[in-house]
């Protein structure tokens, strides 16, 4: 099976079981199918557990668990000593042009001047490509590299594979509703116009962002030779995952208090586990030889966005609110403390799409050029 044909196996399995595992759930369980195909979506039909410090707590000590050996461990003194960083390249003329439209897009997001109360609702995109350019600028910088130069095909696929990549999240959000969007009223086909702009932003920032982190000398020095992490049956494991996986989308819509936080791990098991059993690399792979730069990078990256996403969204006026059952509160902006956890899996879920467009082009250009072997 060829490269590409791999790809397509993969993105037919993950599409089917994402789109409908989680409305079989609830078909079989007597629910109403026709509220979770509602769009756009208005209708609030989950209800949403109040907060609970049992439930808060659970999470606050599984969360840090989780996080707590990379924090210490990326203060420790380094191991390695790389020697002097070279002279960076100058900023490029249109990275700066990519910081003065993200001040502009940001005042004109944040404020409610009448003579742009037609274009106000429409603020993410220009400050989300502002942002492209700024990351890919520091890139440039940092390396004399970036994607958008000197990847041009993967970075232009990246925007309307973004825009499909975030809708199967809206698609799952609709059987958990953890989040949800205000602003004018919007016909069906403005709504997806209008929204599947901006979700085009989503991989490149994010990837760019990563791409930024890796080439940072402090993440390498930590973690390039960190934890060294085997497993010892890895296709007998990705077949419990993937049984697992396949199990909580399916009760998704049937629990969404308790099962929510899988909208954001599940999809990630899942490619990975379809990756081991094809006996493919994956994000995963070089954890064995202790190199976690990597999935580092791809979780800070998300984070860094989140945070702009959070900011940015504030005081917009086409803006969206979170209803998170038990830990909804202290929130940072929009967002509960807590649920900023959820974008360290979705920078590994990011990183993993990357690696897979990545991967069917350098497919595609060895086929036509054998001599690239």
């Amino acid at each position: 099976m060829t490269g590409i044909a791999r790809f397509f196996l993969k993105l037919l399995i993950l599409a089917a079981m994402l789109l409908g595992l989680p409305l079989a759930g609830v078909f079989f369980a007597g629910y109403p199918v026709s509220r979770y195909l509602e769009f756009p979506p208005k209708t609030h039909f989950v209800r949403h557990e109040p907060f609970s410090w049992a439930v808060f707590g659970f999470y606050v000590i599984l969360i840090s668990a989780c996080i707590a050996p990379f924090i210490l461990h990326a203060f420790k003194s380094p191991r390695t000593v790389e020697p002097p960083i070279k002279r960076l390249n100058p900023f490029p003329w249109w990275a700066w042009l990519g910081v003065i439209l993200t001040a502009v897009a940001w005042i004109l997001a944040w404020t409610r001047f009448p003579w742009f109360a037609a274009f106000q609702p429409h603020t993410f995109t220009p400050l989300w490509a502002a942002f492209i350019l700024v990351i890919n600028g520091l890139c440039y910088r940092q390396s004399g590299r970036c994607m958008m130069l000197n990847r041009p095909l993967f970075f232009l696929l990246l925007f309307p594979i973004s825009s499909a990549f975030w809708w199967f999240f809206e698609y799952l959000n609709r059987f958990v509703q953890n989040w949800y969007y205000i602003g004018p009223e919007l016909s069906s086909s403005e709504y997806f116009w209008y929204a599947t702009l901006p979700f085009s932003t989503v991989l490149p920032a994010v990837l760019g962002v990563r791409d930024w982190l890796l080439g940072c000398r402090w993440l390498r020095q930590r973690f390039d030779r960190f934890w060294a992490l085997t497993i010892a049956f890895p296709r007998v494991l990705a077949v419990l995952i993937l049984t697992l996986s396949t199990c909580a989308l399916a009760g998704i819509g049937i629990r969404p208090n308790i099962l929510f936080p899988l909208l954001w791990v599940a999809p990630l098991l899942i490619i990975l586990s379809l990756q081991v059993l094809l006996g493919e690399r994956h994000i995963l792979s070089s954890l064995a030889e202790g190199n976690w730069s990597g999935v580092m990078a791809a979780a800070l990256a998300a984070m860094i966005c989140g945070l702009f996403w959070e900011t940015w969204n504030y005081f917009s006026l086409a803006k969206w609110k979170y209803a998170i059952p038990y830990v909804q509160r202290y929130s940072i902006f929009e967002m509960p403390l807590l649920g900023y956890a959820g974008y360290l899996p979705f920078g590994l879920e990011c990183a993993v799409v990357g690696s897979l467009l990545a991967g069917v082009i350098a497919g595609a250009e060895t086929k036509k050029d054998p001599s690239r072997l």
